[in-house]
């Protein structure tokens, strides 16, 4: 299967505006379906649970949304690489599911999940350190009050090492192509989730046996705050095992939520 002539510079181009304008519209279409419900919808109710006390500059979204779309456009490049890599068979990701079962789709999708955390976790403590902070992590943290539109808002720079995971990732795993898409979405869920500053999990969740493991707004609002705790991206346990989550966490979290 051919999704883009590499030979053709003008379908190369299409391919590369067409990848990232779908990149930035999820991202757009995401962060704004929450900010809409959980900044709007439900402003004076419980679930309106803010986590930051003060207020985000005026114009900060703008910002934002700008880095966003610079960003989208290094995904939708890092998208492009990995679909000339597939066609030129330098891939592990596969079209029929017969070929390794229904069993292992989950399993796939938790192998990539764990190994992007691990991936993630190093790269963002690495990015704290002060020469590297200042020349590539410090536009992500110029949100220190976050909203949804805060998730896709990274220096060029950290969008290429967030995206150089990904083809990677599927040169040595076997992924279905359906698993990829899951990916992308979860992807973009679970960082305007976590970048919401309000926390949306059920009371007492930082307790349950799953639920301590997951990062939601209250974790990572308070990296946002802090900087030098609360690194994961989706997971709690590297934080745990490192001894870098916040002694704080839970404590606010139960404010947040309290019923």
């Amino acid at each position: 299967m051919t999704l883009v002539n590499f030979a053709d510079k003008a379908d190369v181009l299409l391919a590369i505006f067409t990848l990232s304008l779908i990149v930035f519209s999820r991202y757009v279409v995401v962060a704004g379906l929450f900010y809409i419900l959980f900044y709007n919808f439900y402003k004076d109710t419980y679930w309106h649970r803010k986590i930051s006390k003060g207020l985000r500059p005026q114009g900060q979204a703008w910002t934002e949304i700008k880095w966003s779309g610079i960003t989208s456009l290094v995904f939708g490049l890092a998208g492009i690489g990995l679909i000339w890599m597939w066609q030129r068979g330098y891939t592990a990701i596969y079209t029929d599911v017969s070929e390794f079962g229904l069993l292992y789709l989950p399993i796939s999708f938790v192998l990539i999940l764990i190994i992007h955390e691990t991936y993630y976790y190093w790269l963002h403590r690495w990015m704290h350190r002060p020469k590297i902070y200042r020349w590539i992590h410090k536009t992500h943290h110029n949100s220190i009050i976050n909203s949804p539109w805060t998730s896709f808002s990274f220096h060029p720079m950290e969008s290429i090492l967030q995206a150089a995971i990904v083809p990677l990732l599927f040169v040595f795993l076997p992924t279905h192509y359906s698993i990829i898409m899951a990916m992308l979405v979860w992807m973009t869920v679970s960082a305007t989730i976590n970048h919401l500053d309000i926390e949306i999990y059920p009371e007492n969740s930082e307790k349950h046996w799953f639920g301590k493991w997951i990062i939601g707004a209250t974790h990572h609002s308070m990296h946002h705050a802090k900087f030098v705790k609360n690194f994961g991206l989706y997971f709690t346990f590297w934080d745990k095992w490192m001894g870098t989550e916040s002694d704080e966490y839970e404590q606010l979290f139960r404010e947040r939520t309290k019923g």
